[in-house]
């Protein structure tokens, strides 16, 4: 009995573009999505690949722990400072939200 194939039996061919390699290394995918007149970046990154720092969800204006899977977006053609780290359900949410995020009178700004 011979062992199996895993790869593609085309030559040269491994089944994946440069495209969902790129989106691979990162642990997730990425889409484009219309959003206030603009396009938008949409990446979604896996928890393992979400290890080392944390950041504040624009959407609920709380933090996003290292680890936890979530969606990095950033208008198409806005550059690397632009892009911002949000929950998904925030993201997914972001039509019905406010504009203005609330606080309580002792919550720190940050």
């Amino acid at each position: 009995m011979s062992p199996r194939r895993n790869r593609p039996k085309a030559a040269g061919s491994s089944g994946r573009s440069a495209e969902d390699d790129r989106a691979g290394r990162y642990g997730g995918w990425q889409s484009t999505e219309n959003w206030q007149g603009e396009e938008w970046s949409v990446r979604h990154v896996a928890g393992a690949s979400a290890e080392g720092k944390t950041y504040r969800c624009p959407g609920c204006d709380q933090m996003i722990p290292s680890g936890v899977p979530h969606v990095v977006a950033w208008p198409e053609y806005a550059g690397v400072d632009d892009r911002r780290h949000w929950h998904k359900a925030c993201w997914n949410a972001k039509d019905r939200r406010t504009t203005r995020v609330q606080r309580s009178r002792n919550a720190p700004r940050f």
